[in-house]
């Protein structure tokens, strides 16, 4: 499958130039803006190149460690459930753990429970 990193780039530019970025907090869900990436590094989809994520940690007010979300059914250690999110399945992807930008997010979805959230904290700290 061809990528349009040229139609990314022209958003991605328009994402930056944003003034200011959402608040956020640990727990949360977001449709954020991951964009065309290179070559397994999950991608975002549709018009805005999105994918809902879970918000691990927060860096500073600028920055967030996020994991994407995905609503494959392949199970894997690494690929915890983390429940419906929007009336559909999803699983964390841990192994596509990144730094995110806040200026990316683009609508909050909704929070994981705490119980769930420090399953998926836990899994991290013994992946790393």
């Amino acid at each position: 499958m061809e990528k349009d990193f040229d139609k990314w780039n022209e958003q991605k530019k328009g994402i930056n130039e944003r003034p200011d970025a959402p608040f956020y907090h640990e727990r949360e869900m977001w449709w954020c803006a991951l964009g065309v990436n290179v070559g397994f590094e999950q991608d975002g989809s549709g018009r805005q190149y999105d994918r809902p994520v879970l918000i691990l940690k927060g860096l500073s007010a600028q920055t967030f460690i996020a994991i994407p979300l995905t609503t494959s059914n392949h199970e894997h250690p690494l690929r915890p459930s983390v429940g419906t999110v929007e009336g559909k399945d999803a699983r964390a992807l841990l192994s596509q753990l990144r730094v995110i930008d806040a200026k990316r997010l683009i609508r909050k979805i909704e929070y994981l429970g705490q119980e769930r959230f420090e399953e998926i904290r836990k899994t991290v700290r013994d992946m790393l």
